[in-house]
């Protein structure tokens, strides 16, 4: 099973009318917003001072200062993204917002026209990821992990665990990511590479390359 998902390092700014080169969706939904880094909590602030539904993923965290003072923070768990509830004409003007880069497009689905639909959030995702962040005390990040050439690699989880592999520099230029899902379940991921995010179901008991 392979998947080649493009994925451009270009960022857009915020165009009038949603011209963010998505394909709206009818009734409301949950989008994903893209925003300025440290900005999530001041765009969601914003966003309730206008009435629109919003969620900043974060997490309860105590910090300890120097002077031995504790203090709980919420801390944000995924950087630069803001969930918006809403509808496809909302969003339209939302995009339009000086503190809204754009919204994320579903880069693994088929176009309509010459343009991806936007990405979609299902509800069911939204109240586990809002379950999880509030339920568990241990810290939960969205963090990418960086890898190098010729380091050395190794599955620890699932049937292939102990296999070992390189990392090497593709002749094209171009960045390959295998994902593997040996669970009975499909799986939604979501890969992201700088400014682009792409989601995707890896479907159960299957191996997904990812070519950017």
């Amino acid at each position: 099973m392979r998947a080649d998902t493009e994925l451009s390092d270009a960022t857009r700014a915020a165009e009038p009318m949603g011209a963010d080169g998505a394909v709206g969706v009818p009734g409301a939904k949950w989008f994903v917003a893209i925003v300025n880094s440290r900005h999530e909590k001041s765009v969601g602030d914003k966003l309730r001072e206008i009435s629109v539904e919003s969620y900043v993923a974060t997490q309860k965290e105590v910090r300890l200062w120097k002077n031995g003072r504790r203090k709980t923070i919420d801390r944000v768990v995924i950087p630069s993204v803001v969930f918006i509830r809403c509808t496809e004409e909302e969003r339209r003007h939302l995009v339009t917002l000086p503190y809204i880069n754009r919204f994320m497009i579903n880069r693994t689905a088929a176009p309509i026209g010459l343009r991806r639909p936007v990405a979609v959030i299902a509800d069911t995702e939204m109240q586990k990821l809002r379950f999880m962040l509030g339920q568990t005390d241990t810290p939960v990040g969205f963090e990418p992990t960086e890898f190098h050439i010729h380091d050395t690699v190794r599955v620890i989880r699932g049937n292939l665990r102990g296999l070992e592999g390189e990392i090497r520099r593709n002749p094209d230029g171009t960045h390959a990511a295998v994902l593997m899902n040996p669970t009975d379940e499909d799986i939604k991921i979501c890969l992201r590479y700088k400014t682009e995010i792409a989601m995707y179901t890896i479907g159960a008991h299957s191996i997904v390359t990812f070519l950017f």
